[in-house]
């Protein structure tokens, strides 16, 4: 604890990180407010209402409530949150592996960034432009017309308006946090958004096992002592690697002219190189059999109901089993074996006993196959075990925060920001959050 105390002063003495601390809470504190504020024209507290009965049961749509830090269940004019621009993100991502343009501006540098990232927004209006309508469907199908306050295709196009700015004032948020505050901007946002939820549901299972008799307080502790456990696991599934080792004939020392022959280092490689990306493409793909609901024919329709329920067994089993395949999928289009075998020969390293080009990749390409799949199987399992521990009598709301996306998200997000942290405090010769020890002294 003394330890603890005294790293926080040392980021407090330390006023570039601790003004780009204020900034994020500040621009974070900002998107909450924003998050408050309803759409005009309609009677909000219907319209609320209705919406909430609607997220209540979970579902896909309490996932995206819980993304968007209830924004989505307050018709808020944030209610699209930051999911058009994630969507536009992922979409950009994968058409860079089919189109040249595309290839060609992620090769020119920090040229190519720039407008990879304008892409990016000018995509992000496009979806919010789908999805904006949609979402007004949806408070349309689920209020009556008296609690409109203005006619039709008004409230349609000052929503379209405010919903596109809304998103388009996210993205603007968690770049800003990005380069002006303490980095990954938009899983700050993402991240802020889901803590948002926890208070409620964490009040509302300890109430649930206390008024209804079901365990009291002593079940509650165990729970919670099990949600420590999951965080446990997920931080080892988000840090662990395989470490290759690798031999360089001759390595350049701190720029000096001096070589040293033989040095000896590692390459990881990541268990879960995927992240949640997974778990995203897969949760898109289970939209689609939740569709089939909807069908007149009573065969169909019952199908359709069943793959409704995330909670449910068959859901669960078709979600588990999407999760692996895209780990693959996305693991195999993001790691460039190809290029790391180039880079480690042209850089005189080598792996001991391979041969370095054709034979370096397709080892590397064999362990990355090899340590993807319980990569992707613990990421799987995470994903369903709300599902697995609503079974136990946990409550929906509460069960959600046990894996699944959200707790992936927060995990990784707080280990990313626990890395820069420290990157600022090594590079003013303080020790980091994670490292033991007292105030390092300067070499003059």
């Amino acid at each position: 604890m003394k330890k603890f105390i005294q790293t926080i002063k040392d980021i407090w003495s330390i006023e570039e990180l601790r003004n780009k601390i204020l900034l994020t809470l500040g621009f974070m504190a900002i998107y909450r407010f924003a998050a408050q504020v309803p759409l005009p024209g309609i009677d909000i507290t219907v319209a609320q209402a209705a919406l909430q009965n609607q997220t209540s049961g979970g579902g896909i749509l309490g996932l995206l409530d819980m993304f968007t830090g209830g924004a989505f269940a307050q018709a808020s004019i944030v209610a699209l949150g930051i999911m058009p621009y994630i969507s536009a993100s992922i979409v950009v991502q994968l058409m860079g592996i089919a189109v040249p343009y595309l290839q060609k501006l992620q090769k020119d540098g920090e040229s190519g960034r720039k407008k990879i990232n304008q892409i990016t927004r000018w995509l992000t209006i496009a979806i919010t432009m789908v999805q904006g309508p949609a979402y007004i469907t949806n408070i349309y199908q689920l209020i009556p017309s008296s609690a409109f306050y203005i006619s039709g295709s008004m409230f349609w196009i000052t929503s379209m308006v405010i919903l596109t700015a809304g998103t388009i004032f996210a993205m603007w948020l968690g770049e800003k946090i990005t380069d002006k505050g303490i980095g990954n901007g938009i899983s700050l946002l993402i991240m802020i958004g889901i803590i948002a939820r926890f208070p409620g549901s964490f009040i509302q299972e300890a109430v649930s096992k206390v008024t209804a008799s079901n365990g009291g307080m002593i079940m509650m502790l165990i729970e919670v002592i099990l949600w420590f456990l999951v965080i446990l696991v997920c931080v080892y599934l988000v840090t662990a690697v395989r470490r290759i080792s690798v031999q360089y004939a001759r390595k350049t020392v701190a720029g000096n002219i001096k070589n040293v022959s033989g040095a000896r280092d590692y390459l990881p490689l990541k268990l879960n190189s995927s992240g949640v990306m997974p778990i995203i493409f897969a949760q898109a793909i289970m939209f689609a059999p939740a569709l089939l609901a909807r069908s007149e024919n009573e065969t169909i329709k019952s199908i359709g109901i069943e793959f409704s329920n995330m909670f449910g067994l068959w859901y669960n089993l078709l979600f588990a089993f999407l999760i692996i395949i895209f780990s693959y999928f996305y693991t195999a289009i993001t790691i460039p074996t190809n290029k790391m075998a180039d880079d480690l020969k042209r850089s005189g390293g080598f792996v001991p006993g391979i041969r370095p080009g054709k034979d370096t990749a397709e080892m590397l390409d064999r362990i990355l196959s090899l340590i993807t799949f319980p990569g992707s199987l613990f990421l799987a399992i995470v994903a369903i075990l709300p599902a697995i521990v609503v079974k136990f009598g946990l409550t929906q709301s509460w069960a959600l925060f046990y894996g699944g996306t959200s707790l992936l998200i927060m995990v990784g997000v707080a280990i990313d920001t626990i890395q820069q942290i420290n990157s600022h405090l090594l590079n003013r010769h303080y020790d980091g959050l994670m490292k033991k020890g007292t105030k390092r002294k300067s070499v003059a």
